[in-house]
């Protein structure tokens, strides 16, 4: 259908938006008496549970669609949600919270080199202009210049968290039609969520929790308010939107659209926490813009790794 690029790219958006949101929400809590990890946890199981009774639904009659792709929840559980998170707050705990953003996202690049060496998809020159471009930008948005030297353990991490991001993309965009989209994000999350505390119970990850008041925004108030934004806003619907945007645009568009997540971060930041963003990260905001379109350009030309879903696929369509 000649509207399902459009409606991929807006919900593309839209996941990079509410994922954005994650950082603005967990700071109270992390400042507080919440560890990094255990933040986690509480977003993806609480957003588990929320997608489950629509995941159920969605595959009344259809379990054999499940069993069917039942390694493929698991493998995106464990890449895309638990080894994704774990090795980002690992990260952070060695090296500077943008130095770990930014090797976190080198993910994209794990993304073109798999597409190329594994199916062949050899990246073209403006797939190779965007990446460069939108890296750049990357750079700039996250203002790098007084970094530093860097913890190898760190860089380790980071690296690791890279991998995750790219199997989340790259598992996303080649799912099982057939799926619903909703299962698939549902599915992911209870898988990583299981991890992650598995994880904590043996003392590889800490997890330490409170019930003390938080301040977000300039007020005080209950934990419950950015455990709800971190579950609902920057979990249930930054997971949904973000699976059925990379199933209609294919792994690689969707994963250079992800990187405006840095962009809208630092928006955020800017209107719900008075930071306001140089003139550098603006800059970079741009370059990152300009890096998307130009992969979506050469996507528009060859559109070869996008697989879209079947056209009469009840439950996705009811998802948008």
């Amino acid at each position: 259908m000649r509207e399902r690029p459009g409606v991929g790219l807006g919900l593309a958006l839209l996941s990079a938006l509410t994922f954005a949101t994650s950082g603005t929400f967990a700071r109270p809590l992390i400042t507080g008496e919440w560890s990094a990890e255990a933040v986690v946890l509480a977003r993806v199981g609480i957003a588990a549970l929320v997608l489950a009774v629509p995941a159920l639904l969605a595959l009344r009659g259809r379990w054999p669609v499940l069993r069917r792709n039942a390694g493929t929840l698991v493998v995106f559980g464990l890449l895309g949600v638990a080894l994704a998170q774990a090795c980002f707050f690992n990260a952070v705990r060695y090296l500077p919270v943008g130095v770990a953003l930014l090797l976190e996202y080198l993910g994209i690049v794990l993304v073109v080199g798999w597409m190329w060496l594994v199916h062949g998809q050899r990246p073209r020159v403006l797939t190779v202009a965007g990446s460069v471009t939108a890296l750049c930008g990357l750079v700039f948005v996250l203002d790098l210049t007084g970094a530093g030297s860097l913890d190898p353990v760190g860089v380790l991490w980071g690296l690791g968290a890279g991998v995750g991001l790219a199997g989340y993309f790259v598992i996303a965009g080649r799912v099982d039609p057939a799926l619903p989209s909703v299962v698939m994000a549902s599915g992911g999350m209870a898988v990583g969520a299981v991890v992650l505390l598995l994880l904590g119970l043996v003392g590889v990850l800490p997890l330490r929790a409170g019930t003390a008041d938080v301040s977000f925004a300039g007020h005080e108030m209950s934990w419950l308010v950015p455990i709800a934004g971190l579950s609902l806003i920057a979990a249930v619907v930054a997971y949904l939107t973000g699976v059925a945007g990379a199933r209609l645009l294919g792994a690689r568009l969707s994963s250079f659209v992800g990187l405006t997540e840095v962009m809208f971060a630092v928006l955020i930041a800017w209107l719900v926490l008075g930071e306001l963003p140089s003139g550098v990260q603006l800059l970079g905001g741009a370059l990152i813009v300009a890096g998307v379109a130009l992969v979506r350009v050469d996507e528009l030309r060859s559109p070869a790794d996008a697989v879209p879903p079947a056209p009469a696929e009840p439950a996705l369509a009811a998802e948008r």
